[in-house]
C-alpha cells in the first residue's frame, strides 16, 4: 500500500491498535519502542505489509494485565517509520506521531491475536499544524520549572539540547518522558494546545515538588 499523507491519516476510519500501559505519542515526535509480545510482533509484521500505521493507546488501569484491557478514549496514529529485527523474534522500531484520534469502538480482528478499532481523527485536524499553539507558552518559565523540577528528581538533562530544542518539540518531548502515572498521562495527551500542556506539566512538577516540602516539614 501506497504512504499516507499526513492529510490523508485523518480520514481514516479504522486502525490497528498498539495498547501500551504508559506508552505516550503525540505528532511528530518519535517513541522507540521494544516489541517482543508475540501477538504485537505480528502485528508489526501486519504493519509493514500495509500502510505502516499504528494506534498507540493506553489501557484505562495501570494493572489490568488481560489481554484485553478497557481502553481510553483518545489516543495517537504513528507511522512506523524504523524497525530493527533482533533476536529471538523481536523488534526495535520507532513510531512517529502523526495525529491523535478517538476511539469509537475497538473489537478483536478475525483469525490475529490484536485489536482493531473504529476511530475518527477528524476532531484532531489541527494536529497536523506544525507548531500550532507555540506563541501562548511562556518558555523561560517552563525552562527553569524544567530546571528546578530536575534538580529536585536528580536526574541529568542534555541543556544544550533544550536550548536548541523548538517549542513544540520540548513541550511534547519533556510531556512524553515525565514520570507520571496514566490518568496525568492521558490529561497531557488529551491536552487542548501546547499551551494547556506546558501549564499542565509545570502544575504537575509544582505540586510534586510542594508535596516534598510539606513531608519533610512536617517530619
Amino acid at each position: 500500500m501506497a504512504k499516507l499523507t499526513s492529510a490523508e491519516t485523518t480520514q481514516l476510519t479504522s486502525a490497528i491498535l498498539l495498547p501500551i500501559e504508559g506508552a505516550m505519542l503525540l505528532p511528530r515526535a518519535v517513541l522507540p519502542l521494544h516489541i517482543f509480545e508475540p501477538r504485537f510482533v505480528e502485528l508489526v509484521d501486519d504493519v509493514l505489509k500495509g500502510d505502516r500505521m499504528i494506534g498507540l493507546i493506553q489501557p484505562k488501569t495501570d494493572d489490568d494485565k488481560s489481554d484485553a484491557p478497557a481502553l481510553h478514549s483518545v489516543g495517537t496514529l504513528g507511522r512506523l517509520t524504523h524497525f530493527e529485527e533482533a533476536a529471538d523474534d523481536r523488534y526495535m522500531i520507532g513510531l512517529t506521531g502523526v495525529t491523535r484520534f478517538k476511539l469509537l469502538e475497538d473489537s478483536a480482528l478475525d483469525q490475529r491475536p490484536y485489536r482493531q478499532g473504529r476511530i475518527d481523527a477528524k476532531p484532531f485536524e489541527k494536529d497536523l499544524i506544525v507548531g500550532l499553539g507555540e506563541e501562548s507558552v511562556d518558555r523561560k518559565r517552563f525552562v527553569s520549572i524544567l530546571k528546578e523540577y530536575a534538580e529536585f528528581s536528580e536526574f541529568e538533562l542534555d541543556w544544550d539540547e533544550i536550548e536548541e530544542s523548538g517549542v513544540e518539540d520540548l513541550i511534547n518531548s519533556c510531556s512524553m518522558a515525565a514520570p507520571y502515572a496514566t490518568r496525568e498521562r492521558q490529561a497531557l495527551l488529551e491536552a487542548e494546545d501546547l499551551g494547556t500542556r506546558a501549564e499542565m506539566l509545570m502544575a504537575f512538577a509544582e505540586i510534586e515538588m510542594s508535596r516534598k516540602d510539606s513531608n519533610i516539614t512536617m517530619q
